[in-house]
């Protein structure tokens, strides 16, 4: 878990408002306080390289999918790619972006945001890079990739459901996640 009180109470923040602010039938399926993760129980559940379906836009607005890594640091995910595949060239041109991370019926995290880039080929570094970097580092292993040959996006979320059929009785690659006392 990476991140700070003022991360968790912003998360559980956009969590609260997209599942209020969400249709009726979401709502009904989700179920908000039995149904639903708190940011404390997400940022437990979601560690690691979570794999993740990344929908981005054509030029034409056709939807096009793709799976990535993620790893949710300080509530965003963070995904990489070659900077020469389609999806680096759509994020380019059009950055509001589409996740999701399901493990079969247990659990399902959906969010919608923004990709900036953290380490963009000839441009500055976002301030975030250097910490994500070791982060990457620590996970893949310091030779996992040619680092500057892979462009890192942080998804800054605008909408964000965490959907569990049982949230106390959902475990990631940490503990079980019952709710806070």
């Amino acid at each position: 878990m990476f991140e700070t009180t003022t991360e968790i109470t912003d998360l559980q923040r956009l969590l609260d408002a997209s599942v209020s602010g969400a249709g009726d039938h979401l709502r009904s399926i989700v179920t908000p306080g039995e149904r639903t993760l708190t940011a404390e129980q997400l940022v437990r559940v979601a560690t690691g390289i979570c794999t993740l379906a990344l929908a981005t836009t054509t030029r034409g607005g056709e939807p096009r999918v793709s799976g990535v890594d993620g790893h949710l640091l300080h509530g965003a995910w963070v995904v990489g790619t070659d900077p020469r595949a389609v999806k680096a060239r759509h994020l380019a041109a059009r950055p509001a972006v589409s996740v999701a991370h399901l493990r079969g019926d247990d659990l399902g995290i959906f969010t919608h945001g923004t990709a900036h880039p953290l380490n963009p080929a000839g441009g500055p570094e976002h301030p975030r890079w250097p910490e994500t970097l070791g982060y990457l580092k620590d996970c893949y292993g310091p030779d996992g990739f040619v680092w500057d040959e892979v462009v890192f996006y942080r998804i800054e979320p605008t909408w964000m459901v965490a959907y569990s059929p049982d949230p106390a009785g959902l475990s990631g690659s940490a503990a079980s996640v019952a709710p806070p006392a």
